[in-house]
């Protein structure tokens, strides 16, 4: 690491603040699997994983979570929130295996006066023998300024007055919350500036909340006001409107701000996010800068085409550093560079025109409302050079199908012959029977007779979602020969009925 480069530690605090976010609660071997992820894998040099005396699974967790930690040398970088209350958390914290813990004092007057009723000796007394007990039963301690922001707009001289007692005391690190999330980037900066600046011995934590959407500017303002640590989740997860997300501070401290340096493993962010989605229920936005689903997508086809020349629409915020791939999404506004890069990573060369006829039934889709994936490439590919195959003699104008609980379902349709108009109306043992069925009527009154059946098969693109665009083969014997028509969309029967369509045009 470069001397000009300043060290900032991260305390991960997915475990305890986060799982504040409304109707999320881990079990114990779920905060075990996330620790172990946060410590070895993602890289953060701390993880604040419970408060004491929540309630036993609490404590069971916190249990496993130290006897994990000081197998693998992680104890002293597990951290548990206590209170200032007498030997109670203390005692709480010996039970547990734990050996740092994160003491909640005042930051603001108006906390103290209204919420303990104290005056700040009595509070600071408090807090020294709590401070002093888990010294002696081997407990590191680190101080949290509760509403500190409030603090430092409404009660500067108590904050500074507390400071001044806390310098004293054998603490390792104060830590500096926006409780409330109510911060200005220019406040965070103007205050942890001021306080770093008056107490330089002193180690200082920044901790942001997200109620502004600031959280992650506010980050980056602490620690160019020169905090030396800051307090992150996995998906800005926390209570109300959550804290500062990792993956996106880590980013930004990366991208723009040179001098300073964090242990952080980019390629690990992704991972352990969807591994706290599936844990918590607490789902991403797929627009969520970093890990969400959509942030590496594009979607205008002149991005796409940009990407080509020059990576003119691409910045240093690559999704290779996090482990993922840049997506070409296809709908009604993908250009041919859209799916050309598709088809790219697909290992599929199109000619042009065969391009343009691909690229027009996306667009179709896309009207629709269908949701295509690269997935389904393949399975529009072969129903668009397919159907150029053959010519629209016989066009199935409309139809009607229904299938009621009960009652066979039927089929009303319409269908043109060589310019003549036919309507028929059946009932079969499933939609498609019942289409048959129909048709073989329109056809006696023609005198011909459809090819036979010999196979149905119903392909969709892995993954198996159930809005898939689905691919239906159908396999057709007509004067001793056989053939196969394809129809491609995301409903079944009428995937079959297209398949249909073409075998018409094919006889």
């Amino acid at each position: 690491m470069p001397a000009a480069q300043r060290y900032i530690e991260i305390m991960d605090t997915t475990l305890r603040d986060g799982e504040q976010t409304s109707g999320v609660s881990f079990s114990a071997s779920e905060k075990l699997t996330i620790a172990k992820l946060l410590l070895s894998e993602v890289k953060a040099d701390r993880i604040e994983v419970a408060s004491a005396r929540v309630s036993e699974g609490e404590f069971d967790a916190v249990k496993r979570i130290t006897k994990w930690a000081k197998a693998n040398g992680y104890l002293n970088r597990v951290e548990v929130l206590t209170f200032v209350d007498g030997d109670v958390s203390v005692q709480w914290m010996l039970k547990a295996g734990a050996k740092v813990m994160n003491l909640l004092t005042k930051g603001s007057l108006n906390h103290l006066t209204h919420q303990l009723k104290k005056k700040p000796e009595q509070h600071f007394a408090d807090v020294a023998a709590v401070i002093a007990l888990a010294g002696k039963k081997g407990i590191a301690c680190n101080v949290y300024l509760e509403d500190w922001s409030n603090g430092m707009r409404y009660s500067k001289d108590y904050v500074f007055q507390y400071l001044d007692f806390l310098q004293h005391q054998p603490v390792k690190r104060i830590m500096l919350p926006d409780t409330l999330g109510v911060l200005i980037p220019s406040e965070t900066y103007q205050y942890v500036s001021e306080i770093v600046t008056r107490y330089p011995g002193i180690h200082f934590d920044f901790h942001a909340h997200n109620d502004y959407d600031l959280g992650t500017a506010n980050v980056l303002e602490a620690v160019r006001a020169g905090a030396h640590g800051i307090h992150l989740t996995i998906n800005g997860m926390g209570e109300r409107a959550g804290n500062a997300p990792l993956a996106s501070a880590v980013a930004v401290l990366n991208d723009f701000m040179p001098k300073v340096k964090t242990a952080i493993a980019e390629k690990s962010l992704y991972t352990v996010s969807k591994l706290v989605e599936t844990f918590s229920g607490f789902r991403i936005p797929v627009n969520k800068p970093v890990v969400g689903e959509n942030v590496f997508t594009q979607t205008a086809g002149i991005h796409a085409d940009g990407d080509k020349k020059n990576k003119l629409y691409c910045s240093d915020l690559m999704p290779e550093r996090f482990g993922r791939q840049r997506k070409y999404a296809l709908g009604k506004t993908s250009g041919k560079a859209n799916i050309e890069n598709n088809l790219q990573q697909l290992g599929i060369h199109l000619s042009d025109a065969d391009l343009r006829k691909v690229t027009q039934r996306i667009i179709e889709l896309g009207d629709r409302k269908v949701d295509v994936t690269q997935s389904d490439l393949p399975y529009i590919i072969s129903d668009v050079l397919n159907s150029d195959a053959t010519d629209d003699k016989v066009k199935i104008e409309n139809y009607a199908l229904t299938h009621s609980k009960g009652l066979n379902p039927s089929v009303t349709i319409k269908v043109m012959i060589a310019g003549e108009l036919f309507e028929e109306h059946a009932q079969g043992d499933g939609q498609y029977d019942a289409f048959m069925n129909a048709l073989k009527k329109v056809y006696k009154q023609k005198k011909l007779e459809l090819p036979l059946l010999t196979d149905y098969a119903v392909r969709i693109p892995p993954g198996g979602r159930s809005d898939a665009l689905c691919e239906t083969i159908i396999t057709w014997q007509h004067n001793n020969k056989e053939f196969k028509t394809r129809g491609l969309d995301s409903d079944q029967t009428v995937s079959a009925i297209k398949a249909t369509q073409k075998m018409l045009n094919t006889i």
